[in-house]
């Protein structure tokens, strides 16, 4: 809480109530304001955040081992296949995509295309939204 130790107050030949404080309590006053619009702005965020996730339900929400992974440096395919127990050679099986294929993609080497991102996502039984980052 701030305290005012110079605070004045007079008023103007109008009778609108001014304050007069010391510019070091303004300069206070102005940092306040300042951390809290920085505040502010990270609240709406993570607001919006938050309602995205919830408008998404349950297929918005990666299991806390694939966004563990994710966060140690996997890639986000890499780190789902891993979560559901899958080899590349499987997954390409299973995508009908050729394993070399999977391999760049998890090492950046290709983009993930929307219909591979489909087909990968299927034969993982996970939204295509997870792959998709």
């Amino acid at each position: 809480m701030l305290s005012f130790q110079t605070l004045q107050i007079i008023t103007s030949p109008s009778g609108e109530e001014m304050v007069v404080l010391s510019k070091k309590e303004f300069d206070a006053l102005a940092a306040r304001v300042e951390e809290y619009d920085e505040d502010a702005d990270d609240i709406a965020v993570y607001d919006a955040r938050k309602a995205e996730l919830e408008n998404q339900g349950d297929a918005g929400l990666m299991p806390l081992e694939v966004s563990q992974a994710i966060l140690k440096g996997d890639s986000r395919l890499r780190a789902i296949r891993k979560y559901r127990g899958l080899s590349q050679v499987d997954l390409a099986t299973a995508s009908r995509t050729a394993q070399g294929h999977i391999s760049d993609i998890e090492k950046s080497r290709r983009s993930l295309t929307d219909a591979t991102a489909e087909r990968l996502a299927a034969a993982m039984d996970v939204p295509a939204g997870w792959l998709k980052g």
